[in-house]
């Protein structure tokens, strides 16, 4: 593991329902005060989340943004949290208390390690991609937003098919009549990409992954293109509105003639890693992968 700097201030975000989650975050907080380590705790509500002073630890002699953001919950809170962590430019770290935690670095059960290894430095800091998104309606109105997983086009309506054309790079690539389309992050790409039937891509790899939801088209083939590619989706249905989803979280709905483009972040994800394990291990525990695969033991 790398070495680090002790962080000074630390924002730690937790479930907002989870009453266990806030009894161990106050532990955790009392630890890192006995270490002279400024900490405020917040709920992971956008609309606390969103507020310009949710960056702020204040402690008796100073009102200071924060230099680390640990994230206690599942990975719907860490998602919350790396979006505050990008805001400050610091890096985060989730322990996970949800049922996958894919995100996470560390599970529930390793708060003390986490506490003295934060205190010692001992931890590494990488650098993952991000995504941003730009829509535009067809009043010329404009919603921008950022997501670390992933961004979606989706059907608004349960009952009828959307009608979407994509492009990449300027070129038009093909056109949909489709549950929706999602972009995701090398690191989203285990997430709804994953389930609409797209790759799993390795996070180190400089690449964004777009998939199309039951696409009727004779070309709807999941692609990976390169991270620097501009991907933009634009609405045909008449009549039928998509819905704009950036993690999970609908941002605006879309209308016949509304366009949406895609692109790597400028800034990325600093997630905090203690652990030296590969992707593949992380990926096959996380999932509970069948490694033997359904012929084993047969004769």
């Amino acid at each position: 593991m790398g070495s680090q700097q002790k962080p000074g201030r630390v924002l730690v975000v937790t479930h907002p329902l989870r009453e266990d989650v806030a009894e161990l975050a106050e532990k955790l907080a009392a630890a890192l005060r006995s270490a002279d380590v400024a900490v405020r705790i917040i709920t992971g509500e956008m609309r606390v989340l969103s507020r310009p002073e949710a960056l702020l630890v204040v402690d008796e002699e100073t009102s200071a943004t924060a230099d680390l953001v640990l994230a206690l919950g599942g990975d719907g809170t860490v998602l919350r949290a790396a979006k505050l962590a990008v805001k400050a430019d610091v890096p985060l770290l989730g322990v996970n208390f949800g049922k996958v935690g894919f995100l996470a670095e560390a599970e529930t059960g390793e708060l003390e390690t986490v506490v003295s290894r934060l205190l010692e430095g001992d931890y590494s800091v990488e650098e993952r991609t991000a995504l941003t998104v730009e829509a535009t309606g067809t009043d010329g109105e404009q919603h921008g937003s950022w997501a670390f997983n992933d961004i979606a086009v989706e059907k608004a309506e349960p009952a009828r098919m959307l009608e979407l054309f994509i492009e990449i790079d300027g070129t038009r690539i093909s056109r949909y009549g489709c549950d929706g389309v999602a972009v995701a992050s090398p690191t989203g790409s285990t997430a709804h990409a994953m389930s609409a039937g797209g790759p799993v891509v390795w996070p180190d790899v400089d690449a964004l992954v777009v998939v199309p939801m039951n696409a009727h088209a004779l070309f709807a083939k999941p692609m990976v293109v390169h991270s620097s590619s501009e991907i933009r989706i634009g609405v045909e249905s008449v009549g039928t509105e998509g819905a704009l989803i950036a993690d999970g979280k609908e941002l605006t709905r879309l209308t016949a003639g509304s366009t949406v483009t895609i692109r790597r972040s400028e800034r990325p994800v600093r997630l905090v890693r203690m652990s030296g394990r590969p992707f593949a291990s992380r990926l096959v525990s996380k999932l509970s992968l069948p490694v033997d695969g359904w012929r084993h033991g047969r004769i």
